[in-house]
């Protein structure tokens, strides 16, 4: 599989496993991170690491409770690997447990939230000259942050921005972009409680490689007006960085733009600014 990628495609993949190995590291249960780096790892045909990762995916997927995704895991791996021994003691633990499960409800769960907001719900029609309402997280960072006692309304009012409809000449300032501007919250605070919330992890961006075209398939209206960067893609997956997590309505256009699978990112806002500015200029 190596033989067949130019250098520049090897060095791309390389760099892909250093980032996400640094993600998965810190954040061992974020079983889509560990899904890329298993992709990068099978293309550059290491299938040692293949192994590892997927072993990883599992055990992330048994820790989540969502058993049947750690069945289908280990499947896969002892089609690989038949006489894998870790993964079939490991699938007569599940299927064990699954057995004592059967009768409650509730499983499956989704510990993970990876999308601000899900899939797009189908739009439901609306009287003429009724203005359409967004949610652009406004709800949720109010209650984090003002609920939170870590800021005052009146400085929430001051540094909240609500795009206008006009079409964006420039990447709009994320909320904690301004927070911390102003000298009311230093942006690593906003980072951390929002990784916290959203259980997204954080990604250096500044030290990525940017997939230039992958972003410029995107609207670039909408990257600019919600600040949102998609900056890479991995077989059937997309990855979008943001300073929003909680930003349904940018959740829903990037997903309206593309069939692919979207994974999200935190970012620091500044680099958000200077790559969208870079790539949509």
């Amino acid at each position: 599989m190596a033989g067949s990628l130019n250098q520049s495609e090897e060095a791309q993949l390389r760099q892909t496993i250093e980032m996400f190995e640094v993600i998965t590291q810190s954040q061992p249960l974020d079983y889509q991170s560990l899904e890329i780096l298993k992709e990068a790892y099978l293309k550059l045909g290491m299938e040692k690491e293949v192994l590892r990762t997927s072993n990883r995916v599992a055990q992330a997927y048994v820790h989540l409770g969502q058993l049947s995704s750690a069945i289908l895991e280990y499947e896969t791996i002892l089609q690989r690997h038949p006489d894998d021994s870790e993964a079939m003691m490991a699938m007569a633990q599940i299927e064990n447990k699954a057995n004592d499960l059967t009768n409650l409800a509730g499983v499956e769960t989704d510990a993970f939230i990876r999308q601000p907001g899900g899939p797009p719900k189908k739009a439901m029609a609306r009287p003429t000259g009724v203005p359409i309402e967004i949610d652009d997280g406004r709800q949720v960072m109010s209650r984090l942050f003002v609920e939170g006692k870590l800021m005052t309304a009146g400085d929430f009012q001051l540094c909240w921005q609500t795009p206008s409809s006009e079409k964006p000449t420039r990447p709009t300032e994320p909320f904690i972009y301004l927070l911390a501007d102003k000298g009311i919250i230093p942006v690593e605070k906003s980072l951390r409680l929002l990784s916290d919330r959203s259980r997204l992890a954080f990604l250096y961006l500044d030290k990525y490689d940017l997939d230039i075209e992958t972003a410029r398939r995107f609207p670039r209206d909408a990257c600019l007006r919600w600040c949102v960067l998609p900056f890479d893609h991995m077989g059937k997956a997309v990855m979008i960085a943001t300073a929003n997590p909680f930003n349904k309505q940018a959740a829903s256009e990037m997903e309206q733009a593309t069939k692919l699978r979207i994974i999200w990112y935190l970012a620091a806002p500044a680099d958000l600014l200077k790559l969208i500015g870079k790539v949509f200029r």
